[in-house]
């Protein structure tokens, strides 16, 4: 069943409690804390505008890091309502808190197509454990209730879903924003009988992050083309060598069971034939999170299945990217989750930015659907700036890839039928 979304709401005078997603990445510089990437915010303004037009008092919720149910000055949300209010071109009110007196009189005193944003609600673990009481505090300014962060959709929490239930206990309304209805369409409509040849793109790091999704994917596509670091667990279910490439040697049973899945399906499913390996040398220096710096020496293509003892493959070669390129140039509908390498890395990005050239390509010579399904893939893309040469690129990281494994999202069952 299609869900309610903004376009069917009458919203003129009512108090709607919107959740978005502006768990935005933020760096200390000079001293003060900025915003180093907007998109979370821009994303909703296409919701909020149209909410304002339609004069409706719109309350924002959202959370930002992990604070872990402290209040922590530096996860605060003033700053992201600061930077809104200039790109809406409009006061954003901001509530130091997100439950209790103060917030309900600032709610009530909002006028028609005013907007408040409230404070990070995690600042109390009653979020994250979805507490009904927490719930039913945060729906004491909700008449109507819009959630427009996909991002945050496959957590049950109290803002995400507890309210949710509150309202529509009520008997209000709980309808998708537009950005949680785009998601919802290019994820699941488009996807449901995609234009054929239908072509999926997976990277990343562990097949076990991704095996619900290959074996769903499986019934449904033409090819799949496997890069990133889970391509050495096939190819050692395979017998072959990976040297010190990451692996999760506990795995083969389930990426041998998924290329018999492929062989009876008759689903091209092609695994690199030549990659970019190095020697990984640990360093004195320390990264951000502690964790020992690791110097990569000696990079050079190899065209052995086999990976050399001492390296790590870290990005597919060239034989593997024009192989790929030519399936992606033939496709009518790209799915694409998860890098070809360590793209982070300049020296091992070189794979990554093929394949998103060539699904850029596909979408503006051939008219393909693509669809890019969050994370590290939509980072790629921007940084090679082609995050607009793209049909769709999903906001949401997990919930994506919960979404396309076929798993319910909390967040989306709460709201409304039609």
């Amino acid at each position: 069943m299609a869900k309610l979304t903004v376009r069917d709401l009458n919203v003129h005078g009512k108090r709607v409690f919107l959740r978005v997603d502006y768990n935005v990445p933020l760096e200390e510089k000079d001293g003060a804390m900025v915003i180093t990437d907007e998109t979370r915010i821009k994303e909703t303004l296409p919701t909020l505008r149209l909410l304002i037009s339609q004069g409706g008092r719109l309350i924002l919720a959202a959370h930002l890091g992990r604070p872990k149910g402290k209040r922590e000055p530096t996860m605060s949300l003033r700053l992201v309502a600061a930077r809104l209010a200039d790109l809406l071109g409009c006061t954003v009110n901001f509530a130091d808190d997100c439950i209790g007196e103060k917030v309900e009189a600032l709610a009530n005193a909002l006028p028609p197509g005013g907007v408040l944003l409230l404070e990070n609600v995690r600042y109390y673990n009653e979020e994250e454990a979805n507490d009904p009481a927490f719930a039913e505090k945060l729906a004491k300014v909700a008449d109507v209730y819009v959630n427009d962060a996909f991002g945050t959709a496959h957590r049950a929490h109290a803002s995400t879903e507890g309210v949710a239930r509150v309202v529509a206990k009520r008997g209000g309304q709980c309808a998708a924003g537009l950005l949680m209805e785009r998601e919802l369409k290019f994820l699941g409509d488009e996807l449901e009988k995609p234009a054929r040849p239908f072509v999926v793109i997976l990277g990343g790091a562990k097949v076990s992050d991704k095996i619900k999704v290959i074996d769903r994917l499986l019934e449904k596509a033409d090819a799949i083309l496997i890069g990133g670091a889970m391509a050495y667990t096939f190819r050692l279910a395979q017998g072959y060598k990976t040297g010190k490439s990451l692996v999760e040697a506990d795995k083969g049973d389930v990426a041998r069971a998924a290329l018999e899945k492929a062989k009876a399906r008759k689903v091209q499913f092609l695994l690199p034939t030549d990659d970019v390996v190095a020697v990984p040398v640990k360093t004195d220096k320390l990264d951000k999170k502690g964790k020992p710096v690791i110097e990569w020496q000696n990079p050079r293509t190899s065209s052995d299945m086999n990976c050399p003892d001492d390296a790590a493959g870290l990005d597919i070669g060239p034989a593997t990217v024009k192989a790929y390129s030519e399936v992606i140039a033939k496709a009518k509908t790209i799915l694409w989750n998860g890098p070809m390498g360590l793209f982070e890395n300049k020296q091992f990005a070189a794979g990554t930015n093929a394949v998103a050239q060539a699904v850029a390509d596909a979408t503006e010579k051939s008219g393909a659907k693509s669809i890019i399904g969050g994370g590290d893939s939509v980072k790629a893309l921007n940084k090679a700036k082609l995050g607009d040469k793209v049909t769709f690129m999903s906001t949401g990281g997990g919930a994506s890839l919960e979404f396309l494994e076929g798993a319910v999202l909390p967040g989306v069952a709460a709201l409304s039928e039609k």
